[in-house]
């Protein structure tokens, strides 16, 4: 083959270049563009043509609706894993409620698949660094402060918004539609989001049942379970909620294994607390939802095993039982209990002695309440998180939080007054003296875009920092609101019903942390920061237990939509196919969140049953003037007045 001759080459000059540019550009865009082609080698046409097929390619790989057509293409389960593939950092926005129905059908939506039977997780990616992700939620709050500057309302997975303009435009959208274009709207609405609430509590169930049927807890990711007291804790959890979501099968199953397999007399040492609120707690209002006996005779049981607990030289009670010798005892570390362990299993005692007609259930817990209303150690009604069983004191005293270890006992202040037919005087004072205290002393805002949050105190020093258990708060302020308290309780608890909302959207995966830090100073970019060891989730009910007290009592459907956002993002991070949910290490990092392999039992007990509350429309299904909720999540009936 002989080399090329050098007529073989063209010499291209560009236009423009040269003197007189403007009249050769114009010459050479009237020369005929094929003759050019012509003049050109094999080598330079074969390249440009290379160059531009593959510039067609890239330009198709890289074009969002036409890479979704051609994976539509494929099967259905191929279409609905392509919905998992990361794409952009930021979630997308919850479609239209209108089309909300379409898009909540069981089973497919937000179902992740696995790789491998060794690697049952979420999202089939490696751990990124930690700092991969604060730089992604750096350039989210970018977006977020650049949105309001603009006066824009939507951000990258939910609105920020104003609570009011959000309500007006709530108000002004129903405005438009006609009567009947809401009533055909919003039960096709509730049908689908109830119905989808179901689905998620079966295939929790359907773990459970599976992999620990009988025993406390589901491991999901391993298809195993644990132990805390081996009294099937989930299982007796979700008893009421089976009961109000209508699924009379699963019902049917757990009453039998409670019949037959359920017995109290063990030799193992239980929580006071979390049995009374659990267990205790969720036979009394399955029992009462039932009217089925075999519950209420476990309550009995139950109950009167735990009574030791009380036998303190002080009459506070120990945080342990044996419930099969009858020994109680404080944790082997300490002689104190918490503040929340002791003053919140008040309503459920109350309840099992007003039912057994037993006197010795209601004088035990009334008189822990009276005996902490007289103690010194409070700051402007707020109260420290520990408390000696031998002298009945304060401990650890001047640090004050609204989060663990004295999360519950602000809130059964207020539902054991209604729970009495609102006689107990004393009960209101110090609750309504609490949250004068909060304001006073934990209330702040954070910068730049002034989120209203609760704070701790630890001697004198402020921090702002807020657990997620906080969230309680909201729905509580808006119960005493409806119950004939001060309207401005109602106003902090929508500005703080805000602020737990944010601490959802502002993650990279839409679930809240465990516990954030709020930024006060000026200059800041973002107004929420979590470090490294606060970034799990445990499936966690408080937030969606305010967005029920908050939609019940305005009947604004936002709090709805927001619900409906975290049940999405529960199905998209936390759902393990092979059955049941597991809470998760990182909420700041969607690609992989680090599943935990833990199922607590509140979220069939708690969460999934607010969050069916929150969507329906009915609300006889368990009237807020009827009953009231323990903090597990359990109704019990409010007295009848001459009680």
């Amino acid at each position: 083959m002989q080399p090329p001759s050098r007529q073989d080459y063209v010499s291209l000059s560009l236009p423009g270049l040269e003197s007189g540019g403007y009249n050769n550009s114009k010459q050479w865009r009237r020369q005929s563009c094929w003759r050019k082609w012509k003049q050109l080698s094999r080598l330079q046409r074969s390249l440009i043509l290379c160059i531009v097929v593959l510039l067609f390619i890239f330009g198709l790989a890289t074009y969002p609706t036409v890479t979704e057509h051609l994976r539509g293409l494929g099967d259905g389960e191929q279409d609905t894993d392509s919905k998992d593939i990361p794409g952009p950092t930021f979630p997308p926005l919850l479609p239209e409620p209108d089309k909300m129905a379409q898009s909540a059908l069981p089973e497919q939506t937000s179902q992740r698949k696995l790789s491998t039977e060794s690697r049952p997780v979420l999202h089939n990616h490696l751990q990124r660094r930690g700092n991969a992700s604060e730089v992604v939620a750096e350039n989210k709050a970018a977006v977020v402060k650049e949105d309001l500057e603009e006066g824009v309302t939507g951000s990258w997975h939910g609105p920020l918004v104003d609570t009011n303009q959000a309500t007006g435009g709530a108000k002004s959208k129903e405005k438009d539609d006609s009567p009947d274009d809401q009533e055909a709207k919003l039960p096709q609405d509730s049908a689908s989001r109830l119905e989808e609430v179901r689905q998620a509590f079966r295939h929790a169930w359907n773990g459970y049942k599976q992999f620990s049927w009988g025993h406390d807890e589901l491991r999901p990711i391993s298809k195993t379970y644990s132990e805390w007291f081996g009294l099937g804790l989930t299982l007796i959890d979700a008893l009421d909620t089976m009961w109000l979501l209508g699924l009379k099968e699963e019902f049917e199953e757990a009453r039998a294994w409670v019949a037959t397999e359920l017995t109290f007399d063990k030799n193992v040492d239980v929580n006071l607390f979390e049995s009374t609120i659990r267990i205790l707690g969720g036979l009394l209002s399955t029992y009462h939802l039932t009217g089925d006996a075999l519950f209420l005779d476990k309550a009995k049981d139950i109950g009167s095993r735990l009574m030791p607990a009380f036998n303190t030289p002080s009459k506070i009670p120990y945080s342990d039982v044996n419930i099969g010798k009858g020994i109680a005892h404080p944790p082997r570390w300490t002689s104190d209990s918490t503040l929340s362990e002791v003053t919140s299993i008040q309503l459920e005692f109350r309840e099992l002695g007003r039912l057994t007609q037993d006197p010795q259930y209601e004088a035990a817990v009334d008189e822990v309440m009276k005996q902490i209303h007289k103690l010194d150690g409070k700051q402007d009604g707020l109260v420290p998180m520990f408390i000696n069983t031998n002298n009945g004191q304060f401990t650890h005293q001047g640090v004050y939080t609204l989060g663990a270890r004295a999360d519950s006992y602000y809130e059964y202040l207020l539902k054991q007054w209604i729970q009495g037919g609102k006689k107990d005087h004393q009960l209101l004072e110090d609750y309504l003296q609490a949250i004068e205290g909060v304001k006073k002393n934990l209330l702040q805002k954070s910068s730049p875009h002034g989120l209203t949050f609760v704070g701790e105190l630890s001697h004198g020093q402020f921090s702002p920092k807020m657990d997620h258990l906080v969230c309680f708060l909201p729905g509580t302020l808006a119960l005493g609101a409806h119950n004939g308290l001060p309207a401005d309780h109602m106003d902090l608890a929508k500005e703080l019903m805000e602020t737990c909302y944010q601490m959802y959207v502002q993650m990279e995966t839409g679930l809240s942390p465990e516990i954030v830090h709020f930024n006060m100073h000026e200059g800041s970019t973002r107004d929420i920061e979590v470090k490294l060891a606060d970034r799990h989730n445990l499936l966690r009910p408080e937030t969606v237990e305010s967005l029920f007290y908050l939609y019940r009592f305005t009947e604004d459907h936002k709090y709805q939509e927001w619900g409906w956002e975290i049940l999405q993002n529960f199905n998209k991070y936390t759902k393990v196919p092979s059955g049941g949910y597991t809470s998760i290490n990182n909420v700041r990092d969607p690609e992989y969140p680090s599943p935990r392999d833990k199922m607590e039992s509140f979220f069939l007990g708690e969460t999934l049953k607010y969050l069916y509350l929150l969507f329906s429309h009915d609300p006889d299904l368990v009237s807020l003037d009827q009953y009231v909720f323990n903090t597990e999540a359990h109704p019990l009936p409010i007295w009848p007045t001459a009680a």
